[in-house]
């Protein structure tokens, strides 16, 4: 087929952040594989990874204006002067105003489903209304059902999303996130020592390490509610925790502060460096209370390093089994607690678990596999339009 011009929209270009990091990863290997990418972002992102993307060889355009009304305007000239092939929205914000802008323009639109939202756990989630959770999710259904096809990370999303959305199955297709093995690198004692060193912290301290940002679904609040468990099966321990702050970064730092302070919990902030922390670390881990994917436990396994994480339904469609990753029930401290300080402290005990995680890693998540199933997406994303332009032009006939 001629080459295929795809328009991206995406609420943020910031540099931490799941679905960011994902387009970040993906966007090079698109433009290889022929495709004529834009992107547009609806949020200021200074400091964000435009520079990479425009490195690429994507469009990059800035659509962020005070109020829905000005940025949703702002989009919908934006196709009608780009006129891509196809528009494809990935969070919220982007998903609600993308498909209306797509659709106002006449133009085939495709949405990314990153996360299972509007279930049970987030009407019941510290700083969520229910209302408008039940608001926003009427919107979203709303416009997802103009949308041609989705893409959702897992299957447990897929079938989450189904429902909650009213999409057929049978219109969304399942493909995960992908990363780079070369730039995620391995664990060796030279890039241990030279990470250890940056952050002054001598080579035989234990280290466990969580990346998140700093909202209630990630769970941090139960790792540092953990942490004083940790610290007494493990004295002299140290948490580095990276990540954006967020709605529960007071709250974090009070638990900090309790669990030992500066000298036992270190907050990094954001950090591009994120795959070196993780070589540096004796375990990484994934506290979450729901997941879309687990991109952070992905790119674990693809360094090789423990990994002990939650065990809710996307990250063990991830990680698979307890032959990969120590996986725990969500909320529970005492157990999160007890399965840190086991890794820590038997670290010959997590080579065979590490080693499998890493080919599991190499067989389903690397870019060269994702690119190949993106892009076959999108194709039949646009064949499907043919096909329905066909079945209309038989019908007049």
């Amino acid at each position: 087929m001629s080459r295929m011009h795809v328009l991206y929209v995406i609420d943020s270009l910031n540099r931490v952040g799941g679905a960011e990091q994902g387009l970040l990863a993906l966007a090079p290997q698109l433009v290889r594989s022929g495709i004529r990418l834009d992107v547009a972002y609806l949020t200021a992102s200074p400091d964000g990874i435009q520079p990479e993307l425009t490195a690429a060889g994507a469009t990059v355009f800035g659509v962020h204006h005070r109020g829905r009304g000005r940025t949703a305007a702002a989009l919908r000239a934006l196709v009608r002067e780009r006129r891509p092939d196809l528009v494809h929205t990935t969070l919220y914000e982007s998903d609600v105003l993308g498909r209306a802008a797509a659709l106002a323009a006449h133009t085939p639109v495709v949405s990314s489903l990153v996360d299972s939202a509007y279930g049970p756990e987030h009407l019941h989630a510290r700083g969520l209304s229910p209302w408008r959770v039940r608001a926003a999710q009427a919107v979203d259904a709303a416009t997802a059902q103009g949308t041609r096809r989705f893409h959702a990370l897992t299957r447990h999303v897929a079938g989450a999303m189904a429902g909650r959305l009213r999409i057929p199955a049978g219109r969304i297709d399942v493909v995960p996130a992908g990363r780079d093995p070369e730039l995620l690198g391995t664990v060796t004692a030279e890039r241990r020592a030279a990470v250890r060193a940056g952050l002054d912290l001598p080579p035989d301290t234990p280290i466990v390490l969580a990346a998140a940002r700093q909202v209630y679904q990630k769970g941090l609040d139960v790792l540092l509610t953990a942490w004083p468990r940790v610290l007494r099966g493990t004295p002299g321990a140290v948490l580095l925790l990276a990540g954006d702050p967020g709605p529960e970064s007071e709250r974090l730092h009070a638990l900090a502060a309790a669990a030992g302070g500066p000298a036992r919990v270190r907050f990094l902030g954001p950090r591009g460096d994120v795959f070196d922390l993780m070589a540096a670390a004796d375990v990484f881990t994934v506290p979450s209370r729901w997941e879309g994917l687990g991109s952070a436990a992905m790119e674990a396994m693809g360094v090789g390093v423990p990994l002990v994480c939650s065990d809710v339904p996307a990250l063990r469609e991830t990680v698979r089994s307890e032959d990969y990753a120590v996986l725990v029930p969500p909320e529970s401290p005492e157990r999160l607690a007890a399965a840190l300080n086991a890794v820590l402290a038997d670290p010959g005990g997590s080579t065979g678990r590490v080693q499998a995680a890493r080919a599991r890693f190499l067989t389903n998540f690397t870019l060269h596999q994702v690119t190949a199933q993106m892009v076959d997406f999108y194709e039949r994303s646009l064949d499907s339009r043919r096909a329905t332009a066909a079945q209309v032009r038989a019908r007049t006939l």
